[in-house]
């Protein structure tokens, strides 16, 4: 019998995951529910059939994952497994494990994009994708395993909270900066550095990316301690700036 995958949501990631699909696993039988789209043809279909495939990949918003997930679960096959890719894994993972009756899931993160697969023309060797739990039998989780490293991709197993700490003061960081950055209406110039350049790069990579930028930072308790720490910084930084003299200025002497 023909594998079958059942991709719900097809935003920027989801369409981005129907080309690795297509590349990795070509014999497979996708099926997409995306309700912005029509059915066409043998992808885009009806809800109930992309839910009830053998492996299920929720890319939906942070936000839309506990309805959908529930919407799911009356369609799933006794032998689904439930791909869970979210950005934030431990509010997810909470949600999986509480699923009654129990669902098979894996729990992962893809750190990367299409824009970096774009970059580097196709090439995902050294790609990281994070692991954070399962619940699949032994031979199923290897086999996984083995087509990502089979096809290039680097495994890192962790744990969700690990994982949501490293990313608060990574990912969302970036984005946090980014944003900034874009709402302070700060643009590229013709005597870029190299450094200015870099930092633009990272600014273009987020300034969409509003609704994931929002959802990181609702779900993901670790961003809030990150904002605190960079807006004490900031202020130290500022203070030390704003405390030096103007130019020109001459200090007191010192009295012996």
């Amino acid at each position: 019998m023909t594998f079958s995958i059942g991709l719900i949501g097809y935003g920027q990631f989801g369409a981005f995951l129907h080309v690795l699909a297509k590349r990795y696993l070509p014999d497979a039988s996708l099926k997409v529910y995306a309700p912005e789209c029509s059915a066409d043809g043998d992808l885009f279909c009806p809800f109930e059939e992309a839910a009830g495939c053998d492996a299920v990949i929720l890319a939906v918003p942070i936000s839309a994952y506990q309805e959908t997930l529930s919407r799911v679960r009356p369609h799933l096959r006794p032998n689904s497994v439930v791909i869970d890719i979210a950005t934030v894994k431990k509010h997810t993972m909470d949600l999986l494990q509480a699923t009654e009756p129990p669902v098979q899931f894996l729990s992962m993160h893809p750190m990367f994009g299409p824009e970096s697969y774009a970059q580097r023309d196709g090439d995902v060797s050294g790609f990281r994708i994070v692991i954070t739990g399962h619940n699949t039998p032994g031979n199923i989780y290897s086999a996984f395993c083995d087509l990502l490293t089979d096809a290039g991709f680097s495994i890192i197993e962790t744990t969700a909270d690990a994982h949501d700490k490293d990313l608060a003061e990574t990912l969302f960081l970036t984005h946090y900066i980014g944003q900034i950055v874009a709402h302070g209406g700060f643009e590229r110039s013709d005597i870029d550095t190299v450094s200015f350049g870099s930092l633009m790069d990272a600014v273009d990579s987020v300034r969409h990316d509003t609704g994931l930028f929002e959802d990181v930072f609702r779900f993901n308790p670790y961003c809030r301690q990150v904002v605190d720490r960079f807006e004490a910084s900031d202020r130290e930084v500022r203070d030390q700036m704003l405390g030096l003299p103007p130019p020109g200025h001459k200090s007191a002497p010192e009295e012996s």
